[in-house]
Formats: C-alpha cells, sequence, structure tokens
C-alpha cells in the first residue's frame, strides 16, 4: 500500500490523486468550505474520511 491509501489525513496533491481530480479543485473545496482540513503544525491537512464524503465515496 502507498502512504496515500494508509493515511488517515493527506495533502492537497495526494487528496487530489485519492479522489481523481485536479489539485485546483481541492483548493477551490477547501476555500468554499466544502472540503474541510486540520492544522497539523505549519501543514494543513485534508481528513480522509471527510474529503470521501464530500466527493460522495462512502469510507
Amino acid at each position: 500500500m502507498t502512504r496515500t491509501q494508509d493515511s488517515l489525513a493527506l495533502t492537497m496533491k495526494d487528496a487530489a490523486k485519492l479522489v481523481g481530480v485536479d489539485y485546483r479543485t481541492i483548493k477551490l473545496g477547501i476555500e468554499s468550505g466544502t472540503i474541510p482540513t486540520v492544522q497539523l503544525g505549519q501543514r494543513r491537512m485534508i481528513p480522509r474520511i471527510p474529503l470521501l464524503r464530500a466527493f460522495g465515496v462512502d469510507a
């Protein structure tokens, strides 16, 4: 398994790969509040399950 398949929190780049969209789509979802994020130190991460729910995928 790759890191993306195991991770509970993803970077924007990894999140885009996971759901098969462009990085900018993830960024717009974050800015609009559709995709939640958490701040971990200096990094902004996307929780895996809420991301999948936002795209209508059952976790």
